[in-house]
């Protein structure tokens, strides 16, 4: 079965559109995979769409648009899907140093060479195709992705757990040691109502666990065990 890619391409400039996506759908044809292509002449017109369906997996973005401009829609994208891969379109070499912050994939300065946007969209779908793990959960009547990567650490009320994550905080009616079971080994459980990510921890102490600047309590008798776990998973 062919790889699907959501596409979108955002530009104020109609002729540009028109010329990207011309190039995509041939791009599609040649490597065989099925894209479905979605065209917006302003950030704020994605974003309209954007709010009823985030599934997009390889933007185009403009950085020099009227009103919001590329970096900012990028970086409100970025909030909800850490997944799609981004690419920058502009005409000035001086912004390239501004797409670090949301994890750009490339840039590619105006007039855009065929041959180097489809290099730049092999990149993207190579990237896409290694799926990295994920957790899936029910939250306020939707559906939604995590990404183990994007989560700091779980904590456990009485009939409820939050899933703390880098951008969000996400309040499920679920079990921590029915949820700890659906991630990997890249979580440990520190206490009984905490789950913390070993990629995410930044300091351990006898009684504590920090991520970045919250601290949470670590059980009597884990310190080891921990300590052992964090070497062997960084």
């Amino acid at each position: 079965m062919p790889m699907k890619y959501k596409v979108a391409i955002c530009d104020d400039e109609r002729d540009q559109i028109e010329y990207i996506a011309s190039i995509v759908a041939s791009w599609s044809v040649h490597e065989g995979y099925h894209c479905d292509i979605r065209t917006f002449s302003s950030a704020e017109a994605f974003l309209f769409e954007y709010e009823e369906d985030k599934a997009y997996d390889i933007l185009l973005l403009d950085v020099e648009m009227k009103n919001m401009d590329g970096i900012e829609l990028a970086k409100r994208i970025r909030r909800d899907n850490n997944r799609a891969e981004i690419i920058f379109i502009t005409s000035h070499y001086e912004f390239v140093g501004e797409g670090y912050e949301v994890d750009a994939l490339h840039y590619l300065v105006k007039p855009i060479p065929e041959d180097k946007l489809t290099q730049v969209l092999s990149k993207a779908a190579e990237k896409l195709s290694v799926e990295p793990p994920s957790v899936v959960i029910s939250c306020e009547g939707g559906t939604v992705k995590l990404y183990e990567s994007d989560i700091l650490y779980v904590e456990s009320f009485l009939h409820y757990i939050v899933i703390h994550t880098k951008d969000n905080e996400y309040r499920i009616k679920e079990n921590i040691s029915v949820f700890e079971n659906k991630l990997s080994d890249d979580f440990y459980r520190i206490h009984r109502s905490y789950l913390a990510s070993l990629k995410h921890i930044t300091r351990i102490s006898r009684t504590s666990v920090h991520i970045g600047n919250t601290e949470l309590p670590l059980s009597r008798g884990k310190y080891d065990d921990i300590n052992r776990a964090f070497i062997e998973h960084n």
